[in-house]
């Protein structure tokens, strides 16, 4: 976690009926963008990474964000729009996330514990240099963490 500046702690759902409507929104294109944010981001992740062999549910999560964002007018270029390491990089974080929560709650619980342990959107830069993460070739590809290696992952470089 980012030691330069407190994280505001997330408002926590109240019932499953409020995650069911950012995954429709978010699918039908109709969540507001001012409301598609790293919450959002989180919970879209988990709840297709629960619902589907993980391959399948980072494909599912990479085509949602790109027809998404075409959706809300979010163009992706060589420097903004989709980026594919920070994708990846918060699928194999809720991945470990899942290894390690208890299935047996409510759903909700679930989100709203995912919501509190990865909340911070700094993270990445405990795992990545700003130049490593925020470059043109991490945007395109997924890049390896130049810091220290994901939760439950061997550095591959």
């Amino acid at each position: 976690m980012s030691s330069t500046a407190a994280v505001a702690k997330p408002e926590a759902f109240g019932c499953f009926v409020e995650v069911e409507a950012v995954i429709r929104g978010f699918e039908a294109g109709t969540l507001p963008r001012s409301e598609w944010t790293h919450k959002e981001h989180l919970v879209v992740a988990c709840w297709y990474l629960v619902c589907h062999p993980e391959a399948a549910a980072v494909e599912k999560i990479r085509a949602g964000i790109l027809r998404y964002n075409g959706a809300v007018g979010i163009v992706s270029t060589p420097d903004s729009g989709y980026h594919e390491t920070m994708t990846l990089f918060w699928a194999r974080m809720v991945k470990a996330f899942l290894r390690t929560a208890t299935l047996e709650c409510a759903m909700i619980g679930l989100f709203n514990e995912l919501v509190v342990r990865l909340g911070d959107r700094n993270l990445p830069f405990a795992y990545y240099t700003r130049e490593r993460l925020l470059s043109r070739e991490a945007r395109a590809e997924w890049r390896e963490p130049d810091i220290q290696p994901l939760p439950g992952a061997a550095r591959q470089e």
